[in-house]
């Protein structure tokens, strides 16, 4: 499938703002992600684009005339404190506002916007980049399922629904926060298979999954379904999520209608939301289906999506202990997975999200659900990477873990590569457990 060519992926584009220009960056000028950001001593928060180590005022540039040529909606939605605005406005309305950002921080830009007007990102607080109205978190991943399937139900670790429909869950989106929160330890219902009646307390099972966020862009009235050819124009971007599960918690609620309380603590999410516009060049086609595998039902097949409807996108897990921050260590890499590998492809959530006639609305957050592969080594949570706790794992300094402990902080990072492109990165998204 062809795509008209987008100027502002350009390999050769360089910027002024130098650290956007290193090896390696995560912000290169041809990413560009947005999120919400404050400044010291405001209390209300703009948008901003992330270029290098540094941070594009987008409420500053509107205001200032630095960008011109955007229509009055558009101009209006940069001055907001939150992206939903700007969401609400559809897909049609974000390729005006990457091009004024890519004009205005290019290397031959001909005039440079006042420094103040691109702040050291070190210096500023980032803050959730959309209000989130809505959370729903999936279970995409086949080969997540099928651990966790095996650790459970050795005989059948995947439900005969799981290669027909999309699962997932509504989770809580008051609990949604920045990344770089503390994540206070949740107390629940906990029962051993020894005990004969529950009791209550700190959960001692806590863990993270490693996740990739979907952000909704203009949404759907009440009662109109997404058709799959258009689910990813529903798509502004994307990016990392950290939802936090207590597994102890989960054991003993979620029989018979799923999660709950184990879920519902805190959900981190990353500052920064790479778009659908920068992930162009790393599209690549959906993960094949084993033989004999159902085909999907209708409304979840389209043959562009089959042909490119898939993110080539590494994730990593890092995790710093306490004592390994004390040594001066710094964190251990624990896994690395392929968002690639998932069993349905972006557009295929919200197509099947909105089949029903649920209105998504704009600044949702749909989750992928834990992000694993088919090697040990890129399971994308302690439950599959310890083996329910069976397996320890060891970390430098002589400690082990089969699940999270205070003290403990998880980063989540992300990268697209590929040949002839300009890598780009998702940043960081973090959260340090307390007691």
């Amino acid at each position: 499938m062809s795509h008209p060519v987008d100027p502002t992926l350009d390999p050769t584009l360089r910027s002024w703002v130098e650290s956007a220009n290193r090896t390696g960056a995560d912000f290169p000028i041809q990413n560009l992600p947005f999120g919400a950001f404050r400044r010291p001593g405001e209390e209300t928060s703009r948008l901003g684009v992330a270029i290098g180590e540094r941070v594009l005022d987008l409420h500053a540039a509107v205001a200032s005339g630095a960008v011109a040529g955007l229509a009055p909606a558009i101009r209006d939605a940069l001055l907001a404190p939150v992206l939903n605005p700007l969401l609400a406005l559809g897909h049609e309305a974000w390729p005006p506002v990457r091009r004024a950002a890519s004009d205005l921080l290019r290397a031959d830009a001909p005039t440079r916007p006042d420094p103040d007007m691109v702040p050291d990102a070190a210096g500023v607080q980032m803050v959730l980049p959309c209000h989130v109205g809505d959370f729903t978190d999936f279970y995409a991943s086949i080969h997540h399922a099928t651990n966790v399937g095996s650790m459970f139900r050795p005989d059948q670790p995947l439900l005969p629904n799981y290669k027909h429909v999309p699962i997932g869950y509504h989770g809580r989106a008051s609990s949604c926060v920045v990344s770089g929160t503390p994540v206070v330890r949740p107390q629940g219902q906990l029962k051993d298979d020894q005990q004969e009646r529950p009791g209550f307390g700190p959960s001692r099972l806590l863990d993270y999954e490693c996740e990739v966020g979907l952000v909704v862009g203009a949404g759907n009235p009440l009662g109109s379904p997404v058709p799959i050819a258009r689910a990813a124009r529903q798509i502004f971007g994307y990016c990392l999520v950290n939802d936090w599960s207590a597994r102890d918690i989960q054991k003993w609620e979620y029989q018979p209608l799923g999660p709950f309380l184990s879920k519902s603590f805190a959900t981190t999410v990353a500052p920064w939301i790479v778009t659908a516009a920068a992930l162009a060049p790393f599209r690549v086609p959906a993960a094949a289906r084993s033989a004999g595998d159902p085909e999907p039902l209708p409304y979840l097949q389209d043959p562009a999506d089959q042909a490119e409807g898939a993110v080539d996108l590494m994730l990593e897990v890092w995790l710093e202990s306490a004592a390994m921050r004390a040594a001066g260590q710094g964190p251990v890499r624990l896994s690395r997975a392929a968002f690639r590998d998932m069993y349905w492809t972006p557009a295929q959530l919200v197509a099947h999200h909105a089949s029903n006639g649920c209105n998504l609305r704009p600044g949702d957050l749909l989750a992928s659900g834990t992000v694993s592969g088919s090697a040990e080594d890129a399971r994308g949570c302690l439950l599959e990477l310890t083996w329910r706790g069976t397996r320890p794992l060891s970390l430098p300094g002589g400690e082990t873990r089969r699940f999270l402990e205070d003290g403990d902080e998880v980063v989540l990072r992300g990268r697209c590569e590929r040949a002839g492109a300009v890598g780009i990165g998702f940043g960081e998204c973090r959260g340090r457990v307390t007691g």
